[in-house]
């Protein structure tokens, strides 16, 4: 069977502009691991900031990768959770942390 690079380029590229950015795939593991509200999301990633997690969850929204429910309580509580689609990249995301350690381990060994 022949491989269509022009379609294999675009799936990938594809993929790479969803995970692009420093914060996605923190903020989907952040989620996956059972964070769903802003706050918990927030102190879960060091180093991010309100306004990055804010652009990040609603974009994730868009692109029906995070579901909100808002609870009309007193404070108004908000909630977010990954969609059955973004669950299908947790086993991506699960590689990719193998991967990486891995990788950190080939690095030290080769300095020391």
């Amino acid at each position: 069977m022949e491989r269509d690079q022009t379609e294999e380029l675009r799936a990938l590229q594809d993929t790479l502009y969803f995970i692009g950015g420093k914060w996605r795939i923190p903020v989907i593991n952040s989620l996956c691991n059972g964070n769903r509200r802003f706050r918990e999301i927030e102190r879960s990633i060091p180093g991010i900031t309100t306004r990055m997690l804010s652009k990040e969850l609603k974009d994730m929204e868009l692109n029906k990768l995070v579901k909100r429910t808002v609870y009309p309580d007193i404070p108004v509580l908000i909630e977010y959770e990954p969609t059955e689609y973004c669950r299908t990249f947790g086993t991506i995301i699960s590689e990719m942390i193998i991967w990486g350690r891995e990788h950190r381990k080939m690095i030290v060994e080769d300095k020391v």
